[in-house]
């Protein structure tokens, strides 16, 4: 089996039934085609290949859960960076993250600070400031996110607009329907449309987009806003609440886990550029994949690495072209990430440790955060030792790195005067572009799904679509323990990985979705539905 990714999945103790049971081991994938043609292990005894192409949370997640199964697994990463994009900078991992910190006790590892709230800035100074909600009294959604930050600058008349919006909040119900529905217009149209005042709008919301999606709101699907906002805030109270990693999450997490599973028997083979495939014409099944003049043959397939990783093997293999789904993804776009690490010659008190932040133009959005408080290494350090990320920075990535910090230390500046008299001392400066997805108005109609036209061909990675309802690394790696659960139906060896769902709705949620259904259900019958735009 060749997994293309690096994604682990462990068991919980919640149990899992695959959506895609009818549809596979029981359906159109094992009628049309015999495991005896498609498959090229296990006659003579010997274990069924599976190649996983990419290193990061889904492929991992997808290489551990399959390597427990027993199949002979290879773990191929197109850079010699294992961890992909997915170790590049420093991200939060909120509440919601189950699946996550499953695979974190899994691995008897203690790679997290204790739960944090960060604080957002503007170039006017501080405008939110986020409290641990789970030490403050429980209130309907969205009521605590609502009333328990501070606000400095935000008068209460503005951040009331905000209620309308919950509206489309529990229209949007993570299915195909809503995702189609909302995923043609803009975020900033969305804001507008129910009623979000501008300073609102250009002060909070667009900047923490940014950040979130990684583009202003006029470049983001109104979907995925509201996919993003009600996992991350909006679902439940304490939800917004996070954790970081004591150090890299390469060295915290990814690399224990790779050791591992190498005790295992996985292989991890870095620096190996995928330039093609090979069909085989009678089954439609991926046999090899081609690393150069390399071969690696495999009776199941994972993808999961990035967008521009995919279109670029996409270009240049005429197998792949030839199907529908993967020239979709030639219309996807990825977004540049710039992260800067400086080490100061003094002691900055920084208020919080993790901080989003906006521009003058709000041509970008970007996060700081101080390691100081947040890895155990500087923790003792008598300097500041910051990273700050700076997200769909285009117009950042072609200056040089004296210009690079220059800029940081002016933006850190209107955060935090003390950093105007600072002198950096060291820098650390790292430039990915087309690293993160762009979820942008009218991508979701060329995403693929978790299954593909090649019967043992299966998707990983946060740009896939699912119906599990979360986001980032946590979805990059439920999507790794879903594709691993479609290799073990399609090879009818193994037992399926157990995944955590995400939380049900609060009940008041649930009512009023249930009712919002009921009413679409009356409109659809009513006369001329759907004839106006």
């Amino acid at each position: 089996m060749i997994l293309i990714g690096s994604t682990l999945g462990i068991g919980s103790s919640i149990s899992y039934k695959p959506h895609f049971s009818n549809s596979l081991r029981t359906g159109f994938y094992i009628k049309a085609y015999s495991k005896h043609l498609c498959f090229n292990g296990g006659e003579d005894g010997k274990k069924k290949r599976v190649v996983v192409v990419g290193s990061g949370w889904a492929g991992l997640a997808a290489a551990n859960h399959l390597c427990n199964q027993g199949f002979d697994t290879t773990v191929l990463e197109p850079s010699n960076n294992f961890g992909g994009a997915d170790i590049h900078g420093i991200r939060g991992y909120w509440r919601p993250y189950k699946n996550i910190f499953g695979l974190v006790d899994e691995l008897g590892i203690a790679p997290f600070t204790n739960w944090t709230a960060p604080a957002h800035y503007s170039v006017d100074g501080l405008e939110v400031k986020f409290p641990l909600f789970q030490d403050l009294p429980q209130l309907p959604t969205p009521l605590g996110t609502l009333i328990y930050p501070e606000f400095p600058q935000l008068p209460l008349v503005d951040r009331l607009t905000s209620l309308p919006l919950m509206a489309a909040v529990i229209d949007f119900d993570n299915t195909d329907t809503a995702w189609r529905k909302y995923d043609s217009i803009t975020a900033r149209e969305l804001f507008r449309q129910f009623g979000c005042s501008e300073k609102l709008y250009s002060s909070i919301l667009n900047p923490l987009l940014q950040v979130g999606l990684y583009a202003p709101a006029e470049q983001c699907s109104a979907a995925a806003t509201l996919g993003i906002l009600y996992y991350t805030i909006l679902a439940h109270q304490n939800d917004f609440n996070l954790v970081w990693c004591r150090g890299t999450a390469k060295e915290m997490i990814f690399q224990p886990w790779i050791d591992l599973l190498e005790s295992k028997g996985c292989r991890f083979v870095g620096s190996r550029k995928i330039t093609d495939v090979t069909v085989d014409d009678e089954t439609n099944c991926l046999s090899d994949i081609l690393c150069g003049r390399e071969r690696y043959e495999a009776d199941a397939i994972v993808f999961a690495v990035g967008i521009s990783v995919l279109q670029e093997l996409i270009r240049n293999s005429a197998a792949l072209y030839t199907k529908e789904e993967f020239v979709k993804v030639l219309n996807l776009r990825s977004v540049d990430l710039l992260t800067v690490k400086l080490w100061f010659d003094r002691k900055v008190n920084i208020p919080t440790a993790s901080n989003s932040c906006s521009t003058l133009d709000n041509s970008f959005g970007w996060s700081f955060f101080n390691l100081n408080a947040i890895q155990d290494e500087y923790k003792d350090e008598s300097v500041t030792v910051l990273q700050a990320d700076f997200y769909h920075a285009i117009e950042l990535l072609p200056l040089n790195d004296e210009a690079i910090v220059e800029k940081v230390k002016s933006y850190l500046s209107t955060c935090i005067k003390d950093f105007e008299n600072a002198i950096v001392v060291k820098k650390e400066i790292g430039r990915f572009p087309e690293s993160l997805t762009h979820f942008f108005p009218g991508s979701y109609k060329y995403m693929m799904r978790g299954f593909t036209s090649f019967p043992n061909v299966f998707m990983a990675g946060d740009w896939i679509i699912n119906r599990h309802g979360s986001w980032s690394q946590e979805k990059s790696y439920v999507t790794g323990l879903e594709a691993a659960n479609r290799v073990v139906d399609f090879l009818e060896e193994g037992s399926f990985a157990k995944i955590v769902p995400v939380e049900e709705d609060e009940p008041h949620v649930e009512a009023l979705r249930g009712l919002n259904r009921r009413i679409d259900e009356i409109r659809s019958q009513l006369p001329f539905n759907g004839f106006f735009l």
